[in-house]
């Protein structure tokens, strides 16, 4: 138990979700193409998963979404290349785990914040700089 959770029933539920959905995928591209081998199943497409995770950002579901299109795109424009989109994906890799420490989306999302947190603190302060309105007093009233 970790605070007050069954992190354990957790851990099997995430295997589990994941175990289906690997299933359902690799059937799915089965049925598409016809053909089931396993040319596909190298270290390189989970080694690709972790970079899709990691360029995009952890911690969200847009980020991974995010790095899968950044990096399908990176490898249809970099095809000219040849054999050396590998290496030029390993130094993309490199810069953004030094530059984008929480990904894309990371980097994005505490921009945002960061442009909210100012316009927040930039509207506090013009109000407090402003003299307090009266207000107008009843008919009558002195």
């Amino acid at each position: 138990m970790s605070l007050g959770y069954d992190a354990d029933r957790y851990k099997l539920l995430a295997f589990i979700l994941s175990a289906g959905l690997s299933g359902l995928a690799g059937s799915l591209k089965s049925l598409v193409f016809q053909l089931a081998s396993l040319t596909d199943i190298q270290w390189t497409m989970s080694g690709e998963v972790v970079l899709m995770t990691l360029v995009g950002g952890l911690g969200t579901i847009l980020g991974p979404v995010v790095g899968a299109f950044f990096l399908t795109a990176m490898q249809h424009y970099l095809a000219q290349l040849g054999s050396w989109v590998t290496v030029v994906q390993g130094v993309i890799f490199v810069f953004c785990v030094l530059v984008f420490r929480r990904g894309i989306v990371g980097v994005i999302a505490s921009y945002a914040e960061g442009r909210r947190k100012g316009l927040r603190e930039t509207e506090a302060a013009a109000t407090a700089d402003k003299p307090l309105a009266r207000t107008a007093a009843a008919p009558g009233a002195r």
